[in-house]
């Protein structure tokens, strides 16, 4: 893996973290919300934040499969060995709630398997990178790459992913905020009855992974719909942290990407 490569990725999603924010802390702003043809709302903020970070990896010529690109049909798609899969702004319902939980995602995959991942948190600051090669970090208080001039610097500037959680009794686990279904219920009473104490945490978009992959969560099960870009950056960064997706039906599979159809099952990072 090129270092250069993750470097610039995690400029690009920074850089949109600013566009994002730019609109979302504007008391004027109109966040210009549109309704895909699944209902799902799109706003200036997801497009702006598509445009920088595609105008930042282009220059690398690999494919770029974005939720706010052109849809690309499977057969042009299916034999790429590289390609990013990116979603500007994760968790759009937070965005227009104005909660603060919405990510920049974005991920490099070879051969299929997610290899690279960045996820930013614009609202906290925080950054989540990964790759398979060095590992997953975290990062706090970042907002641009000034003064952290090349990926070396900004490691040893971070804190290297999972964290060890000491004097925890609970078993954490953390759902959707806006997708919490009687199927995920019926998953969480069963951790309760193998776990004397549980403990039940909220949230948006993909910090979720994210948090499983630091160890402020044991747990994400995820039994409603989502696409590979909503999982893909994160999902590099849990396998460069040691954990994993596997799809909840089928537990010995891991999520699978660059499938015809886009949609994810149901999964459980653990």
């Amino acid at each position: 893996m090129n270092k250069d490569i993750l470097y610039k990725a995690i400029d690009a999603a920074l850089k949109a973290g600013v566009e994002i924010l730019s609109i979302y802390n504007d008391p004027k702003a109109d966040f210009q919300i549109e309704r895909k043809s699944d209902q799902s709302p799109l706003t200036i903020a997801d497009k702006k934040a598509h445009a920088v970070i595609v105008s930042h990896l282009s220059s690398f010529q690999i494919p770029i499969l974005s939720e706010e690109g052109k849809a690309i049909p499977f057969v042009k798609r299916e034999n790429w060995d590289q390609f990013w899969v990116v979603d500007p702004l994760d968790g759009t319902k937070e965005f227009i709630k104005k909660n603060g939980e919405f990510t920049v995602n974005i991920a490099l995959l070879q051969n299929n398997v997610p290899t690279l991942g960045v996820v930013y948190i614009p609202v906290q600051k925080v950054l989540y990178f990964a790759s398979s090669e060095l590992g997953a970090y975290k990062y706090v208080n970042i907002s641009n790459l000034e003064g952290l001039s090349n990926l070396d610097l900004l490691i040893s500037n971070a804190t290297k992913l999972p964290v060890a959680r000491k004097n925890r009794d609970e078993y954490v686990i953390v759902a959707s905020r806006s997708h919490l279904s009687e199927e995920t219920q019926a998953y969480i009473g069963e951790l309760e009855k193998q776990h004397n104490h549980i403990q039940l945490v909220s949230a948006g978009s993909s910090i979720k992974i994210c948090w499983v992959a630091e160890g402020i969560a044991d747990v994400y099960p995820r039994f409603a719909p989502t696409m590979e870009w909503d999982t893909a950056a994160g999902h590099a960064i849990i396998l460069a942290a040691g954990k994993q997706i596997v799809k909840a039906l089928t537990p010995n599979e891991a999520l699978e990407y660059n499938k015809e159809d886009l949609l994810n099952p149901w999964f459980i990072v653990k």
